[in-house]
Order: structure tokens, then C-alpha cells, then sequence
């Protein structure tokens, strides 16, 4: 195997192993390398030092659960392999230029700060596109679960499937659009999860039939970043994570407060009895631009 294949091989296992000890003793071992010959072939290959590299994704998933749990902030530095509250607030500080307590407080999300997996394959970041949406109205129906932040990529798809069929059960055909409100909250019972609210709904005027335990649904306006998805269903969840992992941070923007949508478009017809394999959706992110900054 070349270098190339060595490195993005190790990258992999190490994003899977950022809250085990990762010395450069341990990851040299799982490389089959010396200590030093990893390190030189890392910053070969990937122009990073292998140490530094380490340290951010780890700080970056920190912030992470800092923003969408209310585990105490020890908690995640003891988590992340920091040996004490105040050398990660040090390392959050450089990193972040704010403290974990004013991340986690902060209305908006500013994505500085948080680094990306380093990918070695082919790839190319999403295209986004800056859209502004009126305030539209929709009818829908508003659901919750809890997850911790590991469940996530299973829980969201299986929920999304299971709210979906509950709320299409009374309509014997599928409107050409389809939205899916999504907003996550730290939760109140348990620290270290999250609650998300789901709202699945139509436009007002596709609204052919009248559909029971649904209530009006205000989609907010405002500035948005979209990006599209074309592929299989079960895939649209590591879409998303991408989209917060790495297009959020490598285009510097800010998250503001307020609902992502799931915007579906589908061919019509008779509702059918599974949801489909491939969808088409475009995924929208509410964001705060230089204007807003300005007159905020």
C-alpha cells in the first residue's frame, strides 16, 4: 500500500478513536511504523502535523457536544483526553478565541474554529447556494425524541421514516413537495442527550383533503445556505453531518437560531406503503450573514 493509502487509512481509525488515549506511541502501533517515520509521512502526505491534527478534531467534536448537550463541561474534556477543566479551556480558548462557556451559551453557531476529517479521496464539498425565504405557512405535525449524540445518524432516519408514515397514512397521494422541519435542543431530563423536534408538513395550498392531528406550521424566513441531495435515503443523514463537519466551516458561516429544512420533492401519485429507496431533497441551514452581524 502507498503512503497515500496508509495515511487515509489511519485517518478513518483515528476519527473512530478520538476519545481513546491516542499518544503517538499508540497510534504508531496501529500504523506499524516508528513514532517518527509516522510523523514525517503524515506531514507528507496531508501537510499537517500529526499531534496538532489530533488535538483539533478532538477539540472540534468537543464543541459539538457542547452546543447540542448540557453535559458539564468537564465531563467532555475528561471525554476528549484532556487532563483537567482548565487545560482544555486553554486549548478551547486558541482554538475557538471564546471560552467553552461562551460557545455553549452564544445564541448563534459560528463555525470558526471547528476543523474538518482530512479527506484524501476524490472529493468535492457540496455546492451551496444563498437563498432568502418568505415566511411561509404549512400544515403539519410536530414530533420529538431524544438521542444521544453516537444515535444520531441511526435514530434520524428511523424517526424520519416512522414520523413520515404516520403523517401520510391519510392522504391517498404523496404532494410534489414535502418538508421536514428539524431543530435540536440540549435535553432537560438527561445531560448528555439531545431532544429533536420534527415537524413534518405541506404547503397550505396542497392541502387537497383535510387531515386530522394536524396544526399550522409557520416556516420562518429569512437567510438560508442550501444544498442538495440526490441518493439513497438511508445516506441523507451523513449528508447533513457533512454539510455541519466540513461545508459549514470551510465557507466560515454562522448558524442562526431557527428550524433546518428538509425541503422533498417527489413525483406524485399514490402514497405508497414503504418511502423510497432514493430521494431528492434540498437541506437548508438558516444562517446569519455579514448584514445581519451589522445591524445586530
Amino acid at each position: 500500500m502507498d503512503q497515500a493509502g496508509i495515511i487515509r487509512d489511519l485517518l478513518t481509525w483515528l476519527e473512530s478513536h478520538l476519545d481513546q488515549p491516542l499518544s503517538l506511541d499508540n497510534v504508531a502501533t496501529k500504523a506499524g511504523y516508528s513514532k517518527w517515520h509516522l510523523q514525517r509521512m503524515f506531514k507528507e502526505v496531508t501537510g499537517h502535523a500529526i499531534g496538532a491534527y489530533i488535538r483539533a478534531r478532538r477539540l472540534s467534536k468537543a464543541a459539538v457536544a457542547l452546543r447540542l448537550t448540557s453535559r458539564p463541561i468537564l465531563d467532555i474534556a475528561l471525554q476528549y483526553r484532556f487532563d483537567s477543566q482548565q487545560t482544555f479551556t486553554r486549548a478551547f480558548k486558541k482554538q475557538f478565541n471564546q471560552t467553552p462557556a461562551y460557545y455553549r451559551r452564544s445564541s448563534d453557531w459560528n463555525s470558526f474554529g471547528l476543523r474538518p476529517p482530512i479527506r484524501l479521496d476524490d472529493f468535492n464539498v457540496p455546492e451551496a447556494t444563498y437563498v432568502t425565504l418568505p415566511e411561509t405557512v404549512l400544515i403539519g405535525q410536530t414530533q420529538n425524541y431524544t438521542c444521544t449524540l453516537e444515535q444520531i445518524s441511526s435514530y434520524r432516519d428511523e424517526m424520519r421514516h416512522h414520523f413520515w408514515n404516520q403523517f401520510l397514512t391519510e392522504r391517498d397521494k404523496v404532494p410534489p413537495v414535502l418538508y421536514g422541519l428539524h431543530q435540536a435542543r440540549p435535553s432537560v431530563e438527561k445531560d448528555d442527550e439531545q431532544e429533536i423536534l420534527y415537524t413534518t408538513a405541506v404547503p397550505s395550498d396542497q392541502l387537497s383533503q383535510p387531515m386530522q392531528s394536524t396544526q399550522t406550521v409557520l416556516l420562518e424566513g429569512g437567510e438560508y445556505v442550501q444544498f442538495t441531495y440526490e441518493g439513497p435515503r438511508k445516506n441523507l443523514q451523513d449528508f447533513i453531518l457533512l454539510l455541519y463537519g466540513t461545508c459549514m466551516p470551510t465557507l466560515q458561516l454562522t448558524r442562526r437560531q431557527g428550524q433546518d429544512i428538509e425541503r422533498f420533492y417527489t413525483h406524485g401519485g399514490i402514497t405508497p406503503h414503504e418511502p423510497p429507496a432514493d430521494i431528492h431533497c434540498e437541506y437548508l441551514i438558516p444562517i446569519r450573514t455579514l448584514a445581519d452581524s451589522k445591524t445586530a
